[in-house]
C-alpha cells in the first residue's frame, strides 16, 4: 500500500493527452503498447505502484502465443482514455455526456480501488490504496477518481480544450482572465500567433499586387 497525495489532481489530464495531435490525420500515440502504458502509470501520483506490478505480472504471464489475451488489458486502457477523453471534451464544451462513454467510466469507477482510510504523509495526509485486483481500473484508480472530482466538482467551469485544431489537448484555465484558449503559448500559442502573422504578410502583399 502506497499513499497516493490528496488535493487537486490533474491525473486525468495527463491520461487523455498522452495522444498527441489528436486533429491531425495520423495522431501521435505514446500508449502504443502495454509496457509503455505501464511506465507511463509508473510516474509519481499516478498509480498505485502494487496494481502497476501486479497487472504487469498478468500481462507479462500471458503466453506469446496468445496475442489477444495480451492485447486485452492495453486495448482496455486505451478504450478507457478515450472514452474519458470524450466526457472531458464533451464538458468543456457544454455539451452532454455520450451514454456510452459515461457507461465505460462508471464500470471502470466501479472497479477503482476505494478510497476508505486515510494515512499520514509527512505534514499532510493520502489515500492509503490496496488494490484488491491487478486490473487496469485498479491501476488507474487515482485518474478515475481524478476525472470524477473534475466532472462532479467546481472545477468544471475551468475545463478548456486547446483552440488549435491540430492540438485538441484537455487543460485547465486557471487565469484571472478565464480566457485561456491554448494548451501552453510556447506550443500552440506560437503556432497561432506565427500564423496569424503569416497570413497578414500574405494578405498585404496581395493587395500590393
Amino acid at each position: 500500500m502506497v499513499p497516493i497525495p490528496l488535493g487537486p489532481d490533474d491525473s486525468c489530464l495527463d491520461f487523455v493527452n498522452t495522444r498527441y495531435w489528436r486533429g491531425r490525420t495520423a495522431p501521435t500515440e505514446t500508449l502504443g503498447g502495454m509496457q509503455e502504458a505501464l511506465d507511463w502509470c509508473a510516474g509519481p501520483g499516478r498509480a498505485p505502484p502494487a496494481a502497476v506490478a501486479a497487472l504487469a505480472r498478468l500481462w507479462q504471464a500471458a503466453p506469446e502465443g496468445e496475442m489477444a489475451a495480451r492485447a486485452a488489458a492495453h486495448g482496455s486502457l486505451i478504450a478507457l482514455r478515450e472514452a474519458l477523453f470524450r466526457l472531458l471534451a464533451a464538458a468543456a464544451g457544454g455539451q452532454g455526456a455520450a451514454a456510452a462513454d459515461l457507461a465505460v467510466f462508471n464500470r471502470a469507477l466501479g472497479e477503482a480501488a476505494p478510497r476508505r482510510r486515510l494515512a499520514e504523509a509527512g505534514d499532510a495526509y493520502a489515500w492509503d490504496l490496496d488494490p484488491a485486483t491487478a486490473s487496469v481500473a485498479a491501476v488507474l484508480s487515482p485518474v478515475l477518481w481524478s476525472a470524477a472530482d473534475l466532472l462532479a466538482g467546481r472545477r468544471r467551469g475551468h475545463l478548456r480544450q486547446c483552440a488549435n485544431p491540430e492540438c485538441r489537448w484537455m487543460f485547465l484555465d486557471d487565469s484571472k482572465s478565464g480566457n485561456r484558449r491554448w494548451c501552453t503559448m510556447s506550443a500552440c500559442g506560437n503556432r497561432a500567433k506565427a500564423r496569424r502573422h503569416y497570413l497578414k504578410v500574405k494578405a498585404e502583399k496581395e493587395v500590393l499586387f
